[in-house]
């Protein structure tokens, strides 16, 4: 115990230092997250380089304490300093949100401008079509968990705007949290939502065209890569909505939900 607890404190140096040789003059670290420091990590998500593809999932732990491990959890996120370039930038950090007792969890990339004023993912125009997307498949944003694979928004060169595609620096050192994510609320089906979110999670470089509508598999959970909504504003014809529809479809059935003609003739029209 005492040699992790030195692991810990040179950890929390090293990053210090590069804050400060970046520039940064002040941390806040809340009371909460403080005491965490000094508790053994309550998850050990898969290290970096190694094939997460394969790696069992984590037993999921017991319900009474499920919430209080998300909730640490999040303070840990809301306290993270790792990159100091997105910390600048930020308004808040984007934790994630929804059931942790979710059967069906869906991931993206990062949080945009909507997000990252509102502390919440998928909030913007391309979250508004994944709520639809939701609610016609028959649940609600209550039913479900919504993360991404970066908790921050990638910042911007002064004067741009949109949004930029998270590193895969960036996403290596984020991913911890979201993979401790993933142990805890144990999912029957993960949804990736475009193909930086499957880059992120399974480190390919397939592009989405190839890979959507195709069975994967992440910690030994089902993973049905499928377009970003964003994808569907840009290009609206019924014919990629019907393939999003598709994959949506697919889900329903691995999750053994009933599926109703009205649901299974939504946008056939296209083909």
């Amino acid at each position: 115990m005492r040699d992790e607890l030195n692991d810990v404190i040179d950890e929390a140096i090293k990053f210090l230092e590069q804050m400060q040789q970046g520039g940064v003059k002040r941390v806040h670290v809340s009371p909460a997250a403080m005491a965490e420091f000094a508790q053994p990590p309550a998850l050990e998500p898969a290290s970096r380089g190694e094939s997460i593809t394969t790696k069992a999932a984590t037993p999921s732990p017991p319900a009474s304490s499920k919430a209080t491990e998300m909730a640490r959890l999040r303070e840990r996120a809301l306290a993270c300093q790792k990159c100091p370039h997105l910390v600048r930038s930020r308004t808040q950090v984007v934790f994630g949100v929804g059931n942790i007792d979710a059967e069906l969890m869906f991931v993206g990339e990062a949080p945009g401008a909507d997000e990252d004023a509102q502390g919440e993912p998928f909030v913007g125009r391309a979250g508004q079509l994944l709520t639809q997307i939701i609610k016609t498949m028959g649940f609600t944003r209550d039913h479900v968990y919504i993360a991404n694979i970066l908790k921050c928004r990638p910042d911007m060169p002064p004067g741009s705007s949109g949004n930029r595609k998270p590193t895969r620096e960036e996403m290596e050192i984020c991913k911890p949290y979201l993979l401790a994510q993933i142990d805890l609320i144990q999912p029957k089906v993960i949804v990736a939502l475009g193909g930086t979110a499957v880059e992120g999670l399974l480190q390919t470089t397939t592009g989405i065209m190839k890979l959507r509508g195709n069975w994967l598999e992440f910690r030994g959970i089902p993973l049905m890569p499928t377009y970003h909504p964003s994808y569907l504003l840009r290009n609206p014809s019924l014919i990629e909505k019907r393939n999003v529809w598709e994959d949506m479809l697919q889900v329903l059935e691995k999750l053994g939900k009933p599926i109703s003609e009205k649901q299974r003739s939504y946008f056939r029209s296209a083909g």
